[in-house]
């Protein structure tokens, strides 16, 4: 019985393989009688991909630099300036300024007259700033001395200052022009100052005065100028005078000495001076035209202790004409006014005071042209 059911089982699945159909059936060319009645039953074939080989390019444009393989070095110029490597990008900014100003006149049988005279001015100038999201550190110092040697007088001083100054800023945020603020600042002279043509008796010398001020508050900066108002209304300032001479006389504000009624003094003048105020600073920078920078500083200061409301002035506005990279001229002018300094002041031989003299404002103005070395 089980070998019929297996002869059965055999039987059927080679009449299955004799009439089964591929997937795909094999592609036959169809006859005329086929395509006649394709075309009258509408028979749907399958798909026929044909595949053709892509034509290359005979002819290759000029014009077509990227599928040039030659290299031409025709139309390549060489650096101007010499190639500098890649390097990180740092958060200090510094500038490093050396300057020399000179003038000179010379006459020789000249009708009109005058005198021959030279003068030299040497400046420096050292910057180093520090700016990264919420803290700013800006440090600065200016160094200035000039001299002034004419036919008929002696050797005098056109320009004397030293001044340095260093403010720390914080923010809360990076959206805010806003910083909380505390500043420090140094000033003074180098040589002895004197009312020309008198030598005999300086009026100011190192250290005398010299000028400390340490305030606190807040400062507007914007971004992408360089602008600075700063507001500190918390202001310590010291005025110094080292030189005992002017200090008993009470020079820059300062106590002066006590004395008898034959002039002996009983106790020296003070040397220290201090004060406690509002101050208010601003410092600008801009170029005006293509060559022309301005710079331009502000300082105004307010005791609350003695005579509250007589604001001090410390003005400078400077302008910078860049004839190429060596060659500059400069026009500046400085403003001083200070309630403390007195002039005219005239005392008898025992040392009273028979007129005492007006506060008056300072006036300098600058013009020269020279030498700048930047590095």
């Amino acid at each position: 019985m089980y070998g019929k059911i297996f002869i059965f089982v055999l039987l059927f699945l080679n009449f299955n393989f004799l009439f089964a159909q591929d997937t795909i059936p094999a592609p036959q060319p169809p006859d005329s009688t086929q395509v006649d009645s394709m075309r009258v039953d509408s028979t749907r074939i399958d798909t026929i991909v044909i595949r053709t080989l892509q034509d290359k390019i005979k002819y290759i444009p000029r014009g077509a630099d990227l599928t040039n393989p030659i290299v031409s070095f025709k139309r390549t110029k060489p650096l101007e300036e010499k190639y500098r490597r890649f390097r990180i990008p740092s958060f200090w900014e510094k500038e490093n300024k050396l300057g020399f100003n000179f003038s000179e006149v010379a006459f020789v049988n000249w009708n009109a007259g005058g005198n021959n005279s030279i003068s030299g001015l040497a400046s420096a100038k050292f910057v180093r700033n520090y700016k990264f999201r919420y803290v700013q550190l800006n440090n600065n110092l200016d160094i200035r001395y000039g001299l002034n040697a004419q036919e008929g007088f002696k050797l005098r001083k056109s320009d004397d200052a030293l001044r340095f100054s260093s403010t720390f800023a914080f923010r809360r945020d990076t959206i805010s022009n806003w910083y909380y603020s505390a500043s420090a600042e140094f000033r003074t002279q180098f040589s002895n100052g004197y009312k020309y043509p008198n030598r005999d008796k300086p009026i100011s010398r190192f250290m005398a005065p010299g000028y400390a001020l340490l305030g606190a508050g807040t400062s507007f900066i914007p971004e992408g100028k360089k602008f600075n108002l700063r507001l500190a209304p918390l202001t310590f300032k010291s005025t110094f005078v080292l030189d005992q001479t002017l200090a008993n006389s009470g020079a820059f504000g300062v106590q002066k000495a006590l004395v008898d009624t034959d002039g002996n003094i009983i106790k020296e003048g003070e040397n220290v001076y201090l004060e406690f105020g509002f101050l208010v600073s601003n410092t600008w920078q801009t170029m005006v035209y293509e060559n022309v920078k301005l710079n331009h500083r502000l300082q105004l200061y307010s005791d609350y202790v003695n005579n509250f409301g007589n604001i001090d002035v410390d003005w400078e506005v400077n302008l910078d004409l860049n004839v190429n990279k060596y060659v500059k001229a400069s026009i500046g002018t400085h403003v001083l006014y200070d309630h403390d300094i007195i002039f005219d002041e005239v005392k008898a031989a025992d040392g009273t005071v028979t007129s005492p003299g007006k506060r008056k404002i300072q006036f300098k103005q600058l013009l020269g042209v020279g030498l700048v070395y930047d590095f």
